[in-house]
């Protein structure tokens, strides 16, 4: 077993290093956990508001499509304004508009929202993960990216335990008022988190960055890099969003109407086991893509993430098959998201990498937006089971074009001058 492997290796990380990850961590926990209360949610809104499935979709694809837009543009001001002042943006963004959440009265006023909501969680990722990336060494880069990204699983963890708590007596409006605590970590974050001195370089060096920047990544040499990287995270993103934004109302859904037949607290119960394999996931897949490469780990968890689903939304009704099939889902599910923090900043330089990063994960994630109605129209036809099962598709379609990126495993971060 390699050092990389041991206990060992968190001895080189210094005091400022740690800070920076638990800053993106905290920061990705709490936009997991803002995200997903919705998905928990979803069915007592749509009793409320009385919504069809295809239409609740349509809510959570206008908070993807936003999040789009939201990690687009704030990876461009990371680049003008530095990493851990755009986090602290975006924290304070998705908190306080999914705590206004609380107030819609309408359909029309909880679209706005979910809107206003979905600038800021897409703007974390795309500033916490090059914060990360470029404070953290090469040879450890993979995971700490693995552990920042374990902060989805506790946020989904967190949401399921406050759904399970307060849906069933308070409803679902005090759910999303607690939606404004992230906004405290901002304090800290301020007081505690630098600019990585790759960033403050590159800053002494170059001019600010304009809008330019879009360009700048969309033609020759990164043209084709952009374009790639791009299709990888459209199909994965859209697996994933159509497959974890319907999976709580799955649970909960009546045998006869294609679902598992938990009830609202059960089926928020049951996402807990799943979520702690999640979490396994992500830190774990950290640890093998440094050791064994960012593209053949990225593989094999997402043709495990394939395998699984159509037998656990199509063919597993047992409460017992399920709570066991769950931490597998969750592993294999979440786990290869580990891969974009670092792979992505090893591609690109310093001065366009957080647009370039915002830019290829958030374009599929726009794409990714038609994943929750597709799936929510699909399930209102066939049964919301039959309709998870579409996901697969992606989840193989991503492991393919995969192969068109290279390996970047232990890649120093460079300079525009220097390649």
């Amino acid at each position: 077993m390699t050092a990389s492997l041991t206990t060992k290796w968190h001895h080189s990380i210094t005091r400022e290093q740690w800070h920076a990850l638990f800053a993106a961590q905290l920061g990705w926990m709490l936009d997991a956990m803002d995200v997903m209360l919705y998905a928990f949610a979803l069915s007592t809104i749509r009793t409320e508001f009385q919504l069809s499935g295809a239409t609740a979709g349509v809510l959570a694809s206008v908070t993807l499509l936003a999040s789009a837009f939201g990690g687009i543009f704030f990876g461009w001001l990371a680049d003008r304004i530095g990493r851990a002042r755009a986090l602290v943006y975006t924290i304070l963004i998705y908190s306080f508009f999914t705590a206004m959440t609380a107030t819609a009265a309408n359909f029309a006023e909880l679209l706005l929202w979910r809107m206003l909501v979905g600038l800021g969680l897409g703007g974390e990722w795309s500033a916490g993960s090059v914060l990360v990336a470029e404070t953290w060494p090469a040879e450890h880069r993979g995971k700490a990216i693995g552990i920042m990204q374990s902060g989805w699983a506790l946020g989904y963890i967190l949401a399921a335990v406050l759904s399970a708590t307060i849906l069933p007596t308070h409803g679902w409006r005090l759910l999303f008022v607690i939606g404004i605590l992230p906004a405290f970590l901002t304090f800290w974050i301020r007081k505690r988190v630098a600019e990585p001195a790759l960033w403050r370089e590159q800053r002494m060096k170059s001019s600010t960055p304009t809008f330019n920047s879009f360009r700048t990544i969309l033609r020759p040499p990164h043209l084709l890099t952009t374009l790639r990287a791009s299709l990888v995270t459209t199909s994965v993103l859209f697996a994933y969003w159509g497959l974890f934004t319907w999976l709580p109302t799955f649970l909960a859904t009546p045998v006869v109407a294609g679902g598992a037949g938990l009830s609202i607290v059960k089926s928020s119960v049951w996402i807990i086991p799943m979520q702690a394999g999640a979490f396994l996931g992500y830190m774990l897949f950290g640890f093998l893509s440094d050791r064994f490469g960012r593209k053949p780990s990225f593989l094999v968890f997402l043709i495990a993430a394939a395998v699984l689903v159509p037998i656990y939304g199509a063919f597993a009704r047992s409460a017992t098959l399920l709570l066991l099939l769950g931490p597998l889902l969750g592993f294999f599910g979440h786990g290869y998201f580990s891969v974009f923090g670092a792979l992505l900043a090893e591609l690109f330089p310093t001065s366009i990498r957080g647009v370039a990063q915002g830019f290829t994960y958030n374009v599929g994630r726009a794409f990714s937006a038609l994943a929750p109605f597709t799936i929510g129209a699909l399930a209102d036809a066939w049964g919301i089971g039959s309709a998870l099962v579409l996901t697969s598709a992606f989840f193989l379609l991503g492991a393919g074009l995969m192969k068109l990126l290279p390996e970047t495993k232990g890649s120093a971060l460079y300079d525009d001058e220097l390649r």
